[in-house]
């Protein structure tokens, strides 16, 4: 119990801080793409400031994990922190003086999405290092209960604020979420890793954590239908309103019930897992996962236009069996992955998952265009469940052995 009580303090205080700068970040992004909206009324500029906010991770990811293992990571959060603090003061500030440019929004847009790549994987990166390794999928739970409850609550607090009150106010929230977000981290003692040779080039750190990646033969073939999961995942949340709009003539009330029950089983999941651990195989657990999706999907699909209602209960199951394969892949990694390769390598996968979202969205909009958004539904459940089998005989032999002998067998 002493130990429990060792990790627990440090990480719930640091979550404390976490947790509030999400949330206003969460809302403050709303504000910001909600300003958008209505000055634009562009579908072109939502488009724009979608990738400005995917770039970074993207392109810059890969990089930031090099930096992310050579120096202290609770300092990079706290800079991480502090520069989307920074970046909403000067958006804030400059409403005083003149509207500002869309351009110009997209750069402060750049700089938030530039701070979120360094400071998520350096986060993940950190908490093995507060956290002990039997205990890592429990926390992984939490963490995506904090994230779930936050991605709720954030944009009813976004256009709360909007209502009340106008854009440049609305950016001092995050200030203050940033602010308590770095004073808790401060007070949080982070044991050091294990750094690398600061003699490595750039280039060579990130070899080395692609060869960590090859290496772990468990991570490699678990990292396939992931991939391909997000594929076809990511472009059927992004098509959810259209969904709702075009096959079941909803209004915005009805899409916003769906957001919410999305979310909402997310949130449940995560609340499970963290109190359970999940399944004690772990790679069952993403293979039951990524397959459930798939029945979600092609349920939804199959549902006639009057079955609202049953849509609804759809998506909430999907939004809970999400949650099934995003915690033990991100603890798998953090269990298998040394300390000093860590950030290198919750980097690329990352990015990857980043390239792979987009990729997803270019042959799922036109495709629904072509065949009707139900009929891509259907098509996107019936790839899930392939995928979710395929994930099954790629990794069921691993759930054979511990993590200890994962380890030693690469």
């Amino acid at each position: 119990m002493k130990e429990l009580h060792k990790w627990q303090k440090p990480f719930f205080t640091m979550y404390i801080g976490q947790g509030f700068s999400l949330l206003t970040s969460s809302a403050v992004q709303f504000s910001i793409i909600w300003w958008i909206t209505v000055q634009t009324g562009s579908a072109m500029a939502l488009t724009v400031a979608s990738i400005v906010g995917l770039l970074p991770q993207a392109v810059i990811g890969p990089f930031a994990g090099v930096f992310i293992d050579r120096y202290n990571r609770k300092t990079i959060l706290i800079i991480a922190d502090s520069a989307v603090a920074v970046s909403s003061i000067v958006l804030g500030l400059s409403f005083f003086f003149t509207t500002p440019s869309l351009t110009f929004i997209y750069f402060i847009l750049f700089v938030r999405a530039l701070g979120e790549t360094f400071h998520k994987p350096a986060m993940q990166a950190a908490i093995p290092q507060i956290v002990p390794a039997n205990q890592l999928t429990k926390v992984g739970g939490v963490g995506q209960m904090i994230q779930s409850a936050c991605s709720m609550v954030g944009p009813m607090l976004g256009a709360f604020l909007m209502s009340i009150t106008s854009l440049q106010y609305a950016m001092f929230v995050d200030v203050l979420g940033a602010a308590l977000a770095v004073l808790t981290l401060s007070s949080v003692k982070i044991v050091k890793h294990n750094v690398i040779s600061s003699k490595l080039t750039i280039m060579a750190d990130m070899k080395e954590g692609l060869s960590s990646i090859k290496s772990n033969k468990a991570l490699v073939k678990v990292s396939i239908p992931i991939l391909l999961s997000t594929i076809v995942f990511v472009p059927m949340g992004t098509l959810l309103p259209l969904m709702v709009k075009e096959y079941f003539h909803g209004t915005a009330w009805h899409n916003g019930v769906v957001q919410t029950l999305f979310s909402s089983g997310m949130l449940i999941a995560a609340m499970l897992i963290s109190i359970t651990g999940g399944m004690k195989k772990q790679f069952l657990m993403i293979s039951v996962g990524i397959f459930t999706l798939g029945v979600c999907a092609l349920v939804g699909g199959i549902l006639p236009s009057s079955a609202f209602f049953m849509f609804c209960i759809v998506v909430f199951i999907m939004g809970t069996t999400g949650m099934l394969s995003n915690i033990p892949f991100t603890a798998f990694i953090q269990k298998t992955i040394p300390e000093k390769n860590l950030g290198k390598v919750i980097s690329l996968v990352t990015s990857v998952m980043s390239f792979a979202a987009p990729v997803g969205m270019l042959i799922a909009g036109p495709l629904s265009s072509l065949i009707g958004i139900s009929n891509w539904m259907k098509s996107a459940g019936v790839l899930m469940l392939v995928v979710g089998g395929l994930c099954y005989i790629l990794t069921r032999k691993y759930d054979e052995i511990t993590y200890e002998e994962v380890i030693l067998s690469e």
